[in-house]
C-alpha cells in the first residue's frame, strides 16, 4: 500500500506497510529501545473520537523503509502494551504532528506515558519566530499545509480531505475491518513525510530553538493528561542549556489552547454564576485567561 493519490511519488515513493496485529512483526530495536540503537520514527494515531474516552484504533510507525500500522484493535492491548518502552523512552524518538490528543488517549486508555517528541507542529511555529514571523497563539499549521510548504515537501494531500469527509459522515471510520486499501492508504500518508520534514527542520532550529522544542513537546504531552501527582512519575523536563542559564529569558508561560467563542455564545462557556468554567478549572487543574 502507498500514496497513489499524493503528487510527487518520484521524489517521495510509497514505502512498504505493514499492519501489526502481533507484537513480534515489530523491529527488535524498537520493541527493546536501547542507547546502542537510537531510533527516530515517524509516529501517529487515529481513532474514533480520540481522547481519553474516545477510542484508540491504529498506531502509524514510519521508519525509513518501512511503514507499520499497529492494530489496535486486533492487536488489543497485548501489542500496544509491548510498544510502551519504546513510546517512554529517550532513546527513541518520535516525530509527530500535534501530539496532544495522541498522548491523552496513549495515556488514559494503555497507560503509557508518550515521551521523547518532536512535534512539527510546535517546530513549524519555533522556525517562524526564530525567523522574524509571528502567528497568533491558535495559528497553528495544519498536517496538509505543512507537507503542501515548498520548504518541507510541496506535495499537495487532496485524499486528507477525502478522509476528513468520511469522518464526519461516520465517526467510527477507524474502527472497521479488516482495514480497507484507503484506510491504509490514508494512514501511512499521515506518517510517510515526518522524517524527512525533521530533517529539513533540524537544518533551520537554532540551539536554543531546538531546547523550546524539547520542553514545549513534553508540556503537551502532558497538557490533557491530567493526574494527582503533579506528573512525579513522568520524565522531568530538559535543563534550559548552560549558556542561557543567566539570560532569565526562559518560557514562563506556555499557552496550550485558545478556544474561539462565537458571538453571543460566551454565557454557554462560563456557565451560571460562573458553574461551568469553575468546572472545568477544578476538574482539569487548569488555569483560565480571558482577554
Amino acid at each position: 500500500a502507498g500514496g497513489g493519490n499524493l503528487d510527487h511519488d518520484a521524489q517521495f515513493p510509497p514505502l512498504p506497510v505493514l499492519v501489526v496485529t502481533e507484537p513480534s512483526q515489530l523491529p527488535v530495536e524498537f520493541l527493546n529501545p536501547s542507547p546502542d540503537h537510537e531510533l527516530v520514527v515517524g509516529f501517529d494515531c487515529e481513532g474514533v473520537d480520540l481522547c481519553r474516552t474516545g477510542k484508540l484504533c491504529i498506531m502509524q510507525l514510519a521508519f525509513p523503509d518501512i511503514i507499520y500500522i499497529v492494530d489496535a484493535i486486533d492487536g488489543g492491548k497485548a501489542v500496544m502494551e509491548a510498544c510502551k518502552p519504546a513510546l517512554e523512552s529517550s532513546h527513541v524518538t518520535k516525530v509527530i504532528h500535534d501530539c496532544k490528543r495522541d498522548s491523552e488517549a496513549l495515556y488514559f486508555q494503555f497507560g503509557i506515558k508518550l515521551h521523547n517528541v518532536i512535534d512539527t507542529q510546535i517546530a513549524f511555529s519555533l522556525i517562524e519566530e526564530q525567523e522574524g514571523r509571528h502567528r497568533a497563539p491558535d495559528d497553528y499549521i495544519s498536517l496538509v499545509s505543512l507537507i503542501a510548504d515548498a520548504d518541507y515537501c510541496g506535495v499537495e494531500y487532496a485524499e486528507k480531505e477525502e478522509v476528513r469527509v468520511l469522518l464526519r459522515q461516520d465517526p467510527k471510520f477507524w474502527e472497521y475491518r479488516p482495514l480497507s486499501e484507503m484506510m491504509i492508504r490514508a494512514a501511512s500518508d499521515d506518517v510517510r513525510f515526518l522524517l524527512h520534514i525533521y530533517q529539513k527542520m533540524k537544518e533551520r532550529l537554532n540551539e536554543r530553538s531546538l531546547w523550546c522544542l524539547s520542553v514545549r513537546g513534553q508540556l503537551y504531552c502532558r497538557c490533557f493528561c491530567v493526574n494527582d501527582n503533579d506528573y512525579a512519575d513522568w520524565p522531568p523536563l530538559p535543563v534550559l542549556p548552560e549558556k542561557d542559564e543567566g539570560n532569565n529569558d526562559g518560557p514562563e508561560e506556555q499557552i496550550l489552547t485558545v478556544v474561539n467563542v462565537p458571538p453571543g455564545q460566551m454565557g454557554l462557556v462560563i456557565g451560571k454564576g460562573g458553574s461551568t468554567i469553575r468546572f472545568i478549572k477544578e476538574s482539569c487543574k487548569l488555569l483560565i485567561l480571558s482577554p
